[in-house]
Protein backbone atom coordinates (compact mmCIF):
# COMPACT_ATOMS: atom_id res chain seq x y z
CA UNK A 1 0.00 0.00 0.00
CA UNK A 2 1.48 3.48 -1.22
CA UNK A 3 1.11 6.45 1.21
CA UNK A 4 -1.38 7.88 -0.55
CA UNK A 5 -3.47 4.71 -1.28
CA UNK A 6 -3.20 4.69 2.76
CA UNK A 7 -4.41 8.31 3.05
CA UNK A 8 -7.73 7.29 0.74
CA UNK A 9 -8.71 4.66 2.94
CA UNK A 10 -8.38 7.25 6.01
CA UNK A 11 -10.25 10.09 4.61
CA UNK A 12 -12.82 7.45 2.96
CA UNK A 13 -13.77 6.24 6.31
CA UNK A 14 -14.81 9.84 7.15
CA UNK A 15 -16.96 9.74 4.40
CA UNK A 16 -18.87 6.87 5.85
CA UNK A 17 -19.18 8.01 9.25
CA UNK A 18 -20.63 11.70 7.56
CA UNK A 19 -23.27 9.46 6.00
CA UNK A 20 -24.23 7.36 8.94
CA UNK A 21 -24.90 10.52 10.63
CA UNK A 22 -26.30 12.22 8.16
CA UNK A 23 -28.49 9.01 7.11
CA UNK A 24 -32.55 10.01 7.25
CA UNK A 25 -32.31 12.87 9.53
CA UNK A 26 -34.54 15.55 9.86
CA UNK A 27 -33.58 18.87 9.99
CA UNK A 28 -34.62 18.38 13.46
CA UNK A 29 -32.07 15.67 14.17
CA UNK A 30 -29.49 17.63 12.49
CA UNK A 31 -30.15 20.98 14.42
CA UNK A 32 -30.60 18.84 17.59
CA UNK A 33 -28.48 20.16 20.75
CA UNK A 34 -27.91 17.93 23.78
CA UNK A 35 -27.61 21.30 25.85
CA UNK A 36 -28.37 24.67 25.24
CA UNK A 37 -24.65 25.31 24.14
CA UNK A 38 -24.07 21.63 22.40
CA UNK A 39 -22.96 21.19 18.68
CA UNK A 40 -25.38 19.75 16.46
CA UNK A 41 -24.71 17.15 13.68
CA UNK A 42 -25.01 19.76 11.37
CA UNK A 43 -22.50 22.36 12.26
CA UNK A 44 -20.00 19.06 13.16
CA UNK A 45 -21.04 18.05 9.43
CA UNK A 46 -20.29 21.66 7.83
CA UNK A 47 -17.32 22.26 10.34
CA UNK A 48 -15.42 19.13 9.14
CA UNK A 49 -16.14 19.53 5.68
CA UNK A 50 -14.78 23.08 5.85
CA UNK A 51 -11.80 22.17 7.22
CA UNK A 52 -10.86 19.45 5.52
CA UNK A 53 -12.12 21.69 2.25
CA UNK A 54 -9.75 24.63 3.08
CA UNK A 55 -6.87 22.58 4.35
CA UNK A 56 -6.80 20.00 1.34
CA UNK A 57 -7.46 23.28 -1.34
CA UNK A 58 -4.32 24.92 0.43
CA UNK A 59 -2.17 21.93 -0.21
CA UNK A 60 -3.19 21.21 -3.89
CA UNK A 61 -3.68 25.07 -4.29
CA UNK A 62 -7.31 25.42 -5.26
CA UNK A 63 -9.88 26.76 -4.94
CA UNK A 64 -12.02 25.79 -1.80
CA UNK A 65 -15.36 23.79 -2.93
CA UNK A 66 -17.43 25.56 -0.60
CA UNK A 67 -16.99 29.32 -2.54
CA UNK A 68 -15.81 27.56 -6.01
CA UNK A 69 -18.79 25.83 -7.25
CA UNK A 70 -21.19 27.64 -4.92
CA UNK A 71 -21.65 25.86 -1.92
CA UNK A 72 -21.51 28.60 0.31
CA UNK A 73 -24.49 30.31 -1.82
CA UNK A 74 -26.41 27.35 -1.40
CA UNK A 75 -26.03 27.34 2.50
CA UNK A 76 -26.76 31.06 2.75
CA UNK A 77 -24.82 30.99 6.32
CA UNK A 78 -25.21 34.70 8.24
CA UNK A 79 -21.15 34.66 8.25
CA UNK A 80 -18.55 35.26 5.70
CA UNK A 81 -17.43 32.36 3.34
CA UNK A 82 -14.09 31.98 4.10
CA UNK A 83 -14.77 31.33 7.73
CA UNK A 84 -14.61 27.29 8.87
CA UNK A 85 -15.96 26.98 12.28
CA UNK A 86 -13.26 28.09 14.54
CA UNK A 87 -13.83 29.78 17.70
CA UNK A 88 -17.66 29.83 16.98
CA UNK A 89 -20.03 31.29 19.40
CA UNK A 90 -23.11 29.06 20.41
CA UNK A 91 -25.11 31.06 18.18
CA UNK A 92 -23.01 30.83 15.27
CA UNK A 93 -23.39 27.20 16.10
CA UNK A 94 -27.51 27.00 15.87
CA UNK A 95 -26.90 29.32 12.77
CA UNK A 96 -25.93 26.09 10.90
CA UNK A 97 -28.97 24.73 9.54
CA UNK A 98 -29.17 22.55 6.51
CA UNK A 99 -30.86 19.54 5.50
CA UNK A 100 -28.77 16.18 5.29
CA UNK A 101 -28.82 16.77 1.51
CA UNK A 102 -27.01 19.85 1.45
CA UNK A 103 -24.57 18.42 4.08
CA UNK A 104 -23.93 15.29 2.48
CA UNK A 105 -23.80 17.19 -1.00
CA UNK A 106 -20.90 19.22 0.15
CA UNK A 107 -18.94 16.67 2.10
CA UNK A 108 -18.75 14.43 -0.87
CA UNK A 109 -18.15 17.57 -2.89
CA UNK A 110 -15.18 17.88 -0.67
CA UNK A 111 -14.55 14.27 -0.35
CA UNK A 112 -14.07 14.05 -4.61
CA UNK A 113 -11.78 17.27 -4.28
CA UNK A 114 -9.91 15.22 -1.39
CA UNK A 115 -9.44 11.94 -3.15
CA UNK A 116 -8.21 14.15 -6.35
CA UNK A 117 -5.54 15.56 -4.57
CA UNK A 118 -4.70 12.74 -2.71
CA UNK A 119 -4.02 10.44 -5.83
CA UNK A 120 -1.51 12.47 -7.12
CA UNK A 121 0.74 12.61 -3.78
CA UNK A 122 4.06 11.06 -3.78
CA UNK A 123 5.68 9.78 -0.80
CA UNK A 124 8.33 12.71 -1.27
CA UNK A 125 5.57 15.18 -1.53
CA UNK A 126 4.65 14.24 2.08
CA UNK A 127 7.82 15.95 3.72
CA UNK A 128 7.42 19.58 1.58
CA UNK A 129 6.96 22.20 4.24
CA UNK A 130 3.48 24.08 3.66
CA UNK A 131 4.22 26.24 7.53
CA UNK A 132 7.22 27.35 8.76
CA UNK A 133 5.38 29.17 11.70
CA UNK A 134 5.79 26.05 13.84
CA UNK A 135 8.41 24.39 15.48
CA UNK A 136 9.13 21.98 13.76
CA UNK A 137 7.74 23.41 10.66
CA UNK A 138 4.36 20.91 9.23
CA UNK A 139 4.48 19.46 6.10
CA UNK A 140 1.92 17.93 4.10
CA UNK A 141 2.37 14.74 5.87
CA UNK A 142 1.67 16.05 9.18
CA UNK A 143 -1.39 18.88 8.22
CA UNK A 144 -2.81 15.80 6.51
CA UNK A 145 -2.66 13.80 9.57
CA UNK A 146 -3.82 17.05 11.28
CA UNK A 147 -7.12 17.29 9.14
CA UNK A 148 -7.46 13.57 9.87
CA UNK A 149 -7.46 14.07 13.28
CA UNK A 150 -9.96 16.64 13.55
CA UNK A 151 -12.25 14.81 11.07
CA UNK A 152 -12.18 11.66 12.56
CA UNK A 153 -13.12 13.31 15.98
CA UNK A 154 -16.07 14.99 14.71
CA UNK A 155 -17.37 12.38 12.85
CA UNK A 156 -17.73 10.30 15.92
CA UNK A 157 -19.16 13.40 18.20
CA UNK A 158 -21.99 13.71 15.01
CA UNK A 159 -22.50 10.02 15.43
CA UNK A 160 -22.87 10.59 19.11
CA UNK A 161 -25.16 13.41 18.98
CA UNK A 162 -27.24 11.43 16.74
CA UNK A 163 -27.60 8.61 18.81
CA UNK A 164 -28.36 11.46 21.74
CA UNK A 165 -31.34 12.35 19.34
CA UNK A 166 -32.66 9.42 18.20
CA UNK A 167 -33.48 8.27 21.82
CA UNK A 168 -34.54 11.71 22.28
CA UNK A 169 -37.18 10.70 19.77
CA UNK A 170 -36.18 13.95 17.76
Amino acid sequence: MTPSELLIEEFSRIQGSVRAALKDATVATLTYRADADANTIAWLTWHLSRVQDDHIADLAGTDQVYTGQGWAERFDLPFGPKRIGYGFTSAEVAAVRADADLLGGYYDAVHTATLAYLTSLSAADLDRVVDESWTPAVTVGVRLASVLSDDLQHAGQAAFVRGLADRAGV
